[in-house]
């Protein structure tokens, strides 16, 4: 059974980090690419970055590019999400997915933006 389970959220300052965290079992992890997706209230999914199974690719949308890491340990499971100068308008619901779609996510992790 597909398992990915999401933390590292929290609440941060503008222009501070969060590094999110994604645990994943039930599958061979170094076998699929990974993403990442985000959704705020009231608005849809949202794809956020991409990595490829053994992380020699990774795309990012354009509006987090320069200021978010994605990242993987194959040895560990574990995706990541390093996000530098985060903005109000980060604030949302934050999910890996081992699908384009993002169907098979995790219960995600919360990130609020805020002064």
């Amino acid at each position: 059974q597909v398992r990915l389970v999401e933390s590292g959220g929290g609440l941060v300052q503008p222009g501070g980090s969060l590094r999110l965290s994604c645990l994943a079992s039930g599958f061979t992890f170094e076998h699929y690419w990974m993403y990442w997706f985000r959704q705020a209230p009231g608005k849809g999914l949202e794809w956020v970055s991409k990595i490829s199974d053994r992380g020699y690719s990774i795309h990012y949308a354009d509006f987090v590019k320069t200021r978010f890491t994605i990242s993987r340990d194959n040895m560990k499971n574990t995706l990541y999400l390093q996000m530098n100068d985060l903005k109000p308008e980060d604030s949302a619901l934050y999910y890996c997915a081992k699908d384009i779609n993002g169907e098979q996510r995790g219960q995600g992790t919360q990130v609020t933006v805020s002064s």
